[in-house]
């Protein structure tokens, strides 16, 4: 496979569909997984429009890479669930507050103790909040409208949210009983893998007139959520892909990797799934509300003031796994495709019309969480993206280990004493994740950020570190 370097940060496989964003050194570890080939395959796919995209944290997944981006046409295009990944609407919320973090360091630890207390995490996890199937319903179809109604925010949430934090077009109908089964009781849990709250400090700046308009001053805590839509979403792209399967195979489709299993734009089946993720795209952003709402409880019962006098405004909540109907202009004209983000955050810029109205002459926030014990990024949409990679950046940092390989090679003592000489405090369900998580295991944030917002997707407004990590 030769590998093509455009500039600093752009390469191109051969004389391929494919476009990866990346620095030299990135480049060298996509080279040693299936990254690389995995979006290679993608690009084969019928009716791609211009090339599929590896983001700079981009890295082997199931048939799709993490970090990709593949837009395919409205008409005569397909729609993948492989192309979504199976935690769908794994998103990342930041919730602001008025705090420095010099004026509560003392009470970091009371914090983190009643957040572990107040939101449910780790494998399985459950919230007995006494929700039953017709709420899971209301809440699949309706988003986060329905939990506001019920007391469960604040009613300027939807305006800080993608989408308002509900698509249009979902039927519960369309998913399995068993993905209800799994869903009813982990809305508003963290579960486990790569999801956490972190208590972040805003360390730098780097726009300080976006910073503004964003709410965000150097020394703030400000509140990080990375989840998704936990057995409810999994459970649904399982189930698509094994329905594809048989799709497949009635319509005589050959596939490198049968994880790209895909269905023809209009068809019943990708009608069907389209349908099905909306549930699930909805019950994650209420899944990331109803966190929210413990996070506010947690700093009410420590400080003893309304989650509204410590200025607990949502900054953002976006989706990096997802596939949206977009309008996106491709050889001079603007024409409708299904954009298929998987691992991969939206990125608009200024004056685009689904950026909220606050940040309208700015841009979007674009959210960049890192790993446990490091650094996390608040970037703002960038016209770069619109011309380039459908209006998406990176969405992390990307692992650059295996789970089994940080569990031998990783100690758990390394990542406790690499924390508390940073002075982050941590809470956590299982030990395990001590090493699966650990800092080593991913790319270094700084390096893709850098890439990212060097190539134009996106620009810095500010980097983060933790000083409290709640993990699953």
């Amino acid at each position: 496979m030769i590998v093509k370097k455009l500039d600093e940060f752009r390469f191109r496989i051969d004389s391929s569909r494919v476009k990866v964003y990346s620095n030299s050194r990135m480049m060298d570890i996509m080279k040693g997984d299936e990254t690389l080939k995995q979006a290679l395959n993608a690009s084969h796919l019928p009716g791609l429009v211009e090339d599929v995209i590896v983001m700079p944290d981009g890295h082997e997944g199931y048939g799709f890479p993490v970090g990709g981006v593949a837009a395919f046409d409205a008409d005569d295009g397909i729609i993948s669930p492989g192309a979504v990944g199976y935690d769908i609407n794994c998103g990342v919320r930041v919730i602001l507050t008025s705090f420095r973090h010099s004026e509560i360091k003392g009470s970091i630890g009371r914090l983190l103790d009643s957040l572990f207390t107040n939101v449910p995490s780790g494998v399985g996890s459950k919230n007995n909040i006494g929700f039953g199937e017709a709420d899971l319903k209301r809440v699949s179809e309706e988003g986060i409208g329905y939990l506001i109604e019920k007391g469960y925010g604040f009613d300027s949430d939807p305006k800080f949210i993608e989408e308002g934090g509900f698509m249009e077009g979902a039927d519960f109908g369309a998913v399995s009983s068993f993905a209800k089964k799994r869903g009813l009781n982990q809305i508003g849990t963290l579960g486990a893998g790569n999801h956490f709250l972190e208590l972040q400090k805003v360390e730098q700046l780097f726009d300080e007139r976006t910073a503004e308009a964003f709410g965000l001053f150097r020394d703030q805590v400000v509140v990080m959520v990375h989840t998704g839509s936990r057995g409810f979403g999994h459970q649904i792209c399982t189930d698509y892909l094994m329905e594809l399967a048989e799709y497949r195979s009635r319509k005589g489709i050959a596939l490198e990797d049968p994880e790209l299993s895909y269905a023809y734009v209009g068809s019943k089946e990708a009608e069907s799934y389209i349908k099905a993720m909306k549930c699930a795209v909805n019950f994650a952003f209420s899944n990331r509300q109803l966190i929210t709402d413990s996070v506010r409880r947690s700093f009410e019962k420590v400080f003893g003031k309304g989650a509204d006098e410590m200025g607990m405004q949502v900054l953002y909540d976006v989706a990096h796994n997802i596939v949206k109907l977009e309008e996106h202009k491709v050889g001079g004209s603007r024409k409708k495709l299904y954009v298929h983000r998987k691992g991969a955050t939206r990125s608009l810029p200024k004056g685009s019309k689904d950026v909220p109205k606050s940040y309208i002459s700015f841009g979007q926030p674009v959210l960049i969480p890192g790993s446990m014990g490091t650094a996390s990024y608040i970037l703002c949409g960038a016209e770069g993206a619109l011309d380039e990679t459908f209006g998406s950046a990176c969405h992390g940092a990307g692992r650059v280990m295996s789970r089994h390989r940080a569990l031998r090679e990783i100690p758990q003592s390394r990542t406790f004493e690499s924390m508390e000489q940073k002075g982050i405090e941590l809470r956590i369900k299982s030990r395990k994740l001590v090493s699966e998580e650990a800092e080593w295991v991913y790319k270094d944030i700084d390096d893709v950020v850098g890439v990212v917002s060097g190539a134009g997707l996106a620009s810095l407004v500010s980097r983060n570190v933790p000083i409290g990590v709640v993990k699953g």
